[in-house]
């Protein structure tokens, strides 16, 4: 964030009848504010001297208001306000986008081989535990009209998905919005979900991490990817609530692929209140390489995953289900991807994951099936998020911490260096990175779940 010198130079200019002036806009904002207290009338009063209240937040004692830009310092001296801050946008939108036009039949995708869930070729799963039981969160843009020509509706929790709009950079209140998830025209929720999952390619099944656990679309981001934090906490804040109330006996994952400049207040408290009901929170590292990791991936308590690739991309016309990664899993096999956000002083990288040329469903018309390569963070955190659902199944009293120590102690390193990486058209590309990029490392099935010890481990049911 920009700070401005409190010597402010005035500067006129006359142009076309119009004054234009150099002064800083004294212009509507939302703000987001969370208090030392319970959420009075009085401080509702006293609010509104300021501004006007939108939205009540009694789980987190916060409210959203819309207030000028000069009032923020008031509203943030007041002595019942622990926090405000202007609510701060969240972005989706993955990098590298690129046309598939021509696929052979195949179960196996590459990035399910590199992290041990499957291996070449077609029905051969390579861990007994598949995410039964388990409730995965996809906070994002919610799905396609056509998630069903994708997904078993057996694996999509229609009773709970939801979708919540507005903002305080909109109208102030944060409104929920029925159906509007399984109305999306973005496809970002839907790729994600299909890492997660799997998905039918054309009539063919491609396996993912955890293809027996239910996903929960919470639709947290607009039609162009974007959105809130004060959206975002809403919708942390609902699934805590499944949590602890009609899912309390079930193992509840969050995924957020999405992620902007600082921790918003509201966002932490929501993120906060979650771990403390037992959701295990998984988000994306970024996208600004040496710019720093985004919030709330960057968050401490958050299980946040770099973007990981493989040096075999692009060495064959298939190579995506046509060439295998190899075994054991190699470091030297592996490279961080040059957008992959790096992690600065203050922030916590967890571990990485593929995040580089990740096939799923993504449209470009609407009601037309299609597939697309995207590159990014985003396309990481679901790996991940998959991973942990499938730790929650063998340990279903897995909390947040196990599970972020877990992942990070069996994680394989990935010492600082460079590969030659090839790409989709021209010579190979030398791709370097620092000990800034990898986190714990690079993680994996076989090993998290290994590593993954409780009571009395559940049993997963045998394949009839």
């Amino acid at each position: 964030m920009k700070r401005v010198s409190s010597l402010v130079l005035l500067v006129s200019l006359f142009v076309g009848g119009v004054f234009l002036s150099g002064a800083p806009q004294d212009k509507m904002i939302g703000v987001n504010v969370v208090l030392k207290t319970d959420i009075t009338n009085a401080i509702l009063g006293e609010l509104g001297r300021f501004g006007r209240v939108r939205d009540m937040v009694p789980a987190l004692d916060a409210v959203t208001m819309q207030a000028r830009s000069s009032e923020l310092a008031s509203i943030q001296a007041l002595p019942f306000v622990a926090s405000a801050s202007p609510d701060a946008e969240r972005t989706g939108a993955p990098i590298d986008t690129v046309g598939v036009t021509n696929f052979k039949n195949g179960f196996s995708t590459w990035d399910m081989d590199a992290i041990n869930v499957t291996n070449f070729g077609y029905n051969n799963r390579q861990i007994e535990y598949d995410g039964s039981g388990v409730y995965v969160a996809v906070l994002d843009t919610g799905l396609l009209d056509s998630w069903r020509q994708y997904f078993p509706e057996q694996r999509i929790a229609v009773e709970h998905a939801r979708a919540f709009g507005g903002g305080g950079g909109e109208v102030g209140n944060v409104s929920s919005q029925p159906n509007k998830w399984q109305h999306d025209q973005n496809s970002h929720g839907t790729h994600v979900t299909s890492t997660i999952l799997g998905y039918s390619f054309g009539g063919f099944p491609i396996n993912g991490v955890a293809p027996m656990a239910t996903v929960i679309p919470v639709k947290v981001l607009n039609q162009n990817g974007s959105g809130w934090s004060s959206v975002v906490a809403r919708g942390i804040i609902y699934v805590a609530d499944l949590k602890a109330g009609a899912l309390a006996g079930s193992p509840v994952v969050i995924n957020m692929s999405f992620g902007g400049s600082g921790l918003d207040p509201m966002e932490k408290a929501a993120i906060d209140y979650a771990i403390s009901k037992g959701v295990i929170i998984v988000a994306s590292a970024g996208n600004e390489d040496e710019a720093g990791m985004g919030y709330p991936g960057a968050y401490e308590p958050v299980i946040s995953v770099a973007a990981s690739g493989w040096i075999g991309e692009w060495t064959s016309g298939d190579w995506w289900l046509g060439s295998e990664v190899g075994e054991p899993t190699s470091p030297a096999d592996f490279y961080i991807a040059d957008f992959s956000s790096r992690a600065l002083s203050g922030q916590d990288l967890d571990v990485a994951a593929p995040g580089s040329w990740v096939l799923g469903p993504y449209q470009t018309n609407s009601g037309q099936t299609s597939y697309y390569f995207l590159g990014g963070t985003s396309m990481a955190s679901p790996h991940v998020a998959g991973i942990v659902a499938l730790m929650a199944q063998k340990c279903p009293a897995l909390t947040p911490g196990e599970a972020e120590t877990t992942l990070e102690g069996s994680a394989i390193p990935l010492d600082p260096g460079c590969r030659n990486v090839s790409l989709s058209g021209g010579p190979p590309e030398e791709v370097c990175w620092d000990d800034d990029a990898t986190g714990a490392g690079l993680a994996t099935a076989n090993a998290a779940l290994a590593a993954t010890l409780c009571a009395s481990p559940a049993t997963p049911e045998k394949k009839k």
